[in-house]
């Protein structure tokens, strides 16, 4: 990946540093040459803040990725993990079932590097390449409709600190999303956007839970319950499910819409101990202004793979998530939509020295109660 830019104004200049690298793949198709290439860049990164982007032809662009980077590049995940808590629970007083999935989270502790080494990790930064194509909406019968042919690649640097603050910075064709969480509020805007950012309570950033973070992984699922046995890409895999609280729901619905059901589920390998396979799905009743009820059902499914050791954590360096939404309500047909990220993991690095609770503030015109 590409992670500085030459002086193109002063032969001698030093050069710049990118706040997010690139994929080597994405430059290259800048240009003809590398001269013309760098040019492109520097324009490229100038029009982040431009008032081009207020024409409708490029804001409707704009708009197209800043979904694909809201929904599938950066989604958050409802339940509060406990990432600054050590892995353990204990199984008295449990179901069968429960009992037994918190077996299957212990198993997963030690395919991962064991409480010792997961308990050692209080800080990462993570950087990764990302490309995603999307579907435009279709009847929801209309099985046959094909993903758009175009590719939009990117790069993410992804920051994070006990307990649970992080920040993820994701650039992709050209459009920028910022996102983040201070232990107070989680909070998301995109550099092209006029509008204020977007702010909720704190969440994990769902990208943790695809084989990058174990140990909020196990806590994430040492609540759930072993429903069944599934075969993903020819593993034997445990399946565990974990259900939203009416009240988790309730706390982050809002005045204008309300989160019915949010479902987790998780496959573990029978024969790794690892986890192979992250599934979500939500459903979101939205009031419009003529006060109708729209329906937005969304389900992401991820699948990891190359899993390698870092300072002896098991890490998934690469994978791909499939998302389906579909839209239905206010007098209108069902319709559906779908997308998928494939994104590869380039570096990653554990306990950050010097990095404090100040990398992770929001904007400043959301920066309350400090």
């Amino acid at each position: 990946m590409r992670k500085l830019c030459p002086n193109i104004d002063k032969d001698d200049g030093l050069e710049t540093v990118l706040e997010v690298p690139i994929p080597e793949e994405m430059f290259t198709g800048m240009g003809n040459n590398v001269a013309l290439r760098w040019q492109n860049m520097m324009t490229w990164m100038k029009a982040q803040t431009s008032d081009k982007w207020s024409q409708p032809l490029i804001a409707a662009r704009i708009n197209e990725l800043r979904f694909l980077l809201y929904l599938v590049g950066s989604p958050l995940i409802p339940l509060q993990v406990q990432v600054g808590h050590s892995v353990h629970k204990p199984v008295k007083d449990c179901s069968i079932q429960a009992s037994t999935a918190k077996y299957i989270v212990q198993q997963y502790i030690a395919a991962t590097g064991g409480p010792a080494a997961l308990n050692a990790v209080n800080s990462m930064c993570v950087t990764g390449q990302v490309k995603m194509t999307a579907s435009e909406f279709h009847q929801g019968d209309d099985s046959g409709a094909n993903l758009k042919s175009n590719d939009e690649m990117g790069g993410f640097v992804l920051w994070q600190k006990d307990p649970d603050l992080w920040c993820l910075e994701l650039v992709v064709s050209g459009c920028k999303v910022i996102c983040g969480s201070n232990g107070r509020l989680s909070w998301r805007h995109s550099s092209n956007q006029q509008t204020p950012a977007s702010t909720g309570t704190p969440r994990p950033l769902r990208r943790f839970l695809q084989g990058l973070d174990p140990r909020s992984t196990a806590n994430l699922f040492l609540d759930a319950t072993c429903i069944g046995e599934k075969i993903i890409n020819g593993e034997d895999c445990f399946i565990l499910k974990l259900e939203t609280s009416p009240a988790i729901r309730e706390a982050q619905s809002g005045p204008n819409f309300e989160i019915i059901h949010h479902t987790i589920w998780g496959y573990f390998s029978q024969r790794s101990g690892l986890l192979i396979q992250f599934e979500d799905s939500r459903l979101l009743r939205m009031r419009t202004k003529d006060d109708e009820d729209v329906f937005w059902e969304t389900s992401a499914e991820s699948v990891m793979d190359d899993y390698r050791y870092v300072d002896n954590v098991n890490i998934a360096h690469g994978g791909k998530t499939s998302v389906t939404v579909f839209r239905y309500g206010e007098a209108s047909a069902n319709h559906r939509r779908q997308m998928t990220e494939k994104w590869r993991i380039e570096e990653v690095d554990f306990n950050v020295w010097g990095l404090s609770v100040d990398h992770f503030l929001p904007p400043a015109n959301l920066q309350i109660g400090k």
